[in-house]
């Protein structure tokens, strides 16, 4: 049996929604250097496809080339408070265009943060574009 904990008084998890949605708002620009101002020294990122990264330029410099530009319509941002640390996922839709210029819009995503102390420990992001490239392809999967 799994051993369950409660919530703590202690963590404010309005607080930790408002530092993910800002981290969010600097990487649209795209400011890494604002949204490392969110995250731990020791940030763990798994993007679509299984992909690492430890910091916000990194992101910035994967979406650089996967998109000529991305924004988040951000629709919804779930908490999860936990004893030491808040859970928080960010769900909506990603607009922008293609490299070769293609506009796209309403690409779902889901973006699962941890949230500890304060900052950003770990980020898994799920979005829809790998099959819309499939789509855009005429490839059946």
């Amino acid at each position: 049996m799994a051993t369950v904990r409660f919530m703590s008084d202690t963590i404010d998890s309005a607080s930790d929604a408002e530092i993910v949605e800002k981290f969010l708002e600097a990487s649209m620009v795209p400011d890494p250097v604002t949204a490392a101002r969110y995250v731990s020294e020791n940030l763990a990122i798994t993007f679509t496809g299984g992909r690492r990264y430890s910091h916000p330029r990194e992101t910035a410099a994967f979406n650089a080339r996967r998109y000529k530009w991305v924004k988040k319509r951000m629709e919804r941002t779930d908490v999860v408070p936990g004893v030491d640390e808040t859970i928080v996922y960010n769900v909506g839709t990603l607009y922008g265009e293609w490299p070769d210029g293609t506009p796209f819009d309403g690409n779902r995503y889901v973006d699962r943060f941890v949230v500890r102390a304060g900052k950003i420990v770990q980020m898994d992001v799920w979005n829809d574009s790998a099959e819309r490239l499939l789509v855009r392809n005429n490839i059946q999967a």
